[in-house]
């Protein structure tokens, strides 16, 4: 796809007259890296769509010229102006409530389903590619994590919402004259996702907690594994916005994939690789929450023969690089 340079001016409607990546949830975690290396790659018009009620974020685009900053309920009014929708060459569409701990069905489904919904109909009838942010959780206990409705049995209405969405692409977008990718992320670590609270990655409360006391703190065996041994598929924030770019530069690939690293790790290991990049601490484990009970993923690991065959040839670092990354990135 052609690197485009177009000045970028003040005024609202310029920013129209030049082709515009947009990326929603573009000052969240997965977001704002991903507006990060659209920029670094020359696309200079890049244009984030978010809801900053919770004006934290502020600080995951404060050192990212972006071209425009746009709120997301202000989006879909933009889309009906034909001057602002002309210009858009994609939409990354990585907003989402992604919180694995709410239960309010109707916001959820509203939020990550209907708005999802309204963007995959817009980038249909105007042929605009469009890579949407789907999630490992629609495979819920699964210990198969293949691209096939066979093995997706979420365990939480998050999961559940992003299932139902990848299951309307597959209904109303199954062979789309413009590309539609959904990416089934597994557990994405890296810079930029301090606002989340709880629902950042275990790197960086593994990171808060030694810095802090001296200790990680990990839970204790659950669903047949020992303590810490629990495994996940854990994936550096930058190859996942590699992916994304890799269909960015291949518009002929639509479908779902799984975007994971290939190899499932287990929480001591990157409990290890954060105390080894520390130069201190240590381990100590905690009861497993009863609340998680029954709706806690104990093993991931993403099948990744559908991502390349189509092609995608993005390497994954293996958690005890992606941890150093992430903390040098920090440090620096």
């Amino acid at each position: 796809m052609p690197v485009l340079r177009c000045a970028v001016r003040h005024e609202r409607h310029a920013v129209a007259s030049a082709q515009m990546y947009i990326v929603t949830g573009g000052a969240g975690f997965i977001g704002s890296n991903l507006v990060r290396d659209l920029l670094r790659r020359g696309h200079e018009n890049v244009v984030v769509v978010d809801d900053l009620s919770d004006g934290h974020k502020f600080v995951n685009i404060a050192d990212l010229a972006i071209a425009d900053y746009v709120d997301k309920d202000d989006f879909l009014d933009r889309l009906g102006n034909r001057g602002f929708a002309s210009g858009i060459e994609a939409i990354l569409h990585q907003g989402a409530c992604s919180e694995t701990t709410e239960w309010d069905g109707r916001y959820m489904m509203k939020n990550n389903y209907s708005y999802s919904q309204v963007l995959l109909h817009h980038c249909l009838e105007n042929r605009i590619p469009y890579i949407y942010a789907s999630s490992a959780a629609v495979y819920g206990a699964s210990q198969t994590f293949v691209e096939h409705p066979d093995h997706e049995n979420p365990l939480n209405v998050y999961g559940y919402s992003k299932l139902q969405f990848d299951r309307y692409v597959r209904r109303v977008a199954a062979t789309p004259d413009s590309q539609v990718v959904g990416l089934r992320y597994f557990n994405v670590y890296g810079p930029r996702e301090q606002h989340k609270g709880p629902m950042a990655s275990v790197a960086f409360h593994f990171y808060q907690q030694v810095r802090e006391h001296g200790e990680a703190r990990l839970f204790e065996g659950s669903g047949g594994y020992g303590d810490g041994e629990q495994l996940r598929d854990f994936v550096y924030v930058d190859d996942a916005c590699a992916v994304n770019t890799w269909f960015l530069a291949n518009p002929g690939v639509s479908g779902i994939f799984n975007c994971g690293s290939g190899k499932a790790q287990s929480f001591n290991d990157v409990a290890n690789a954060v105390i080894d990049c520390n130069g201190n601490g240590k381990i100590r484990y905690i009861a497993f929450p009863e609340q998680l009970i029954g709706a806690y993923q104990s093993y991931t690991q993403a099948d990744l023969t559908q991502l390349r065959a189509v092609g995608c040839d993005v390497a994954f670092r293996p958690v005890e690089a992606g941890v150093r990354c992430y903390l040098d990135e920090i440090a620096g």
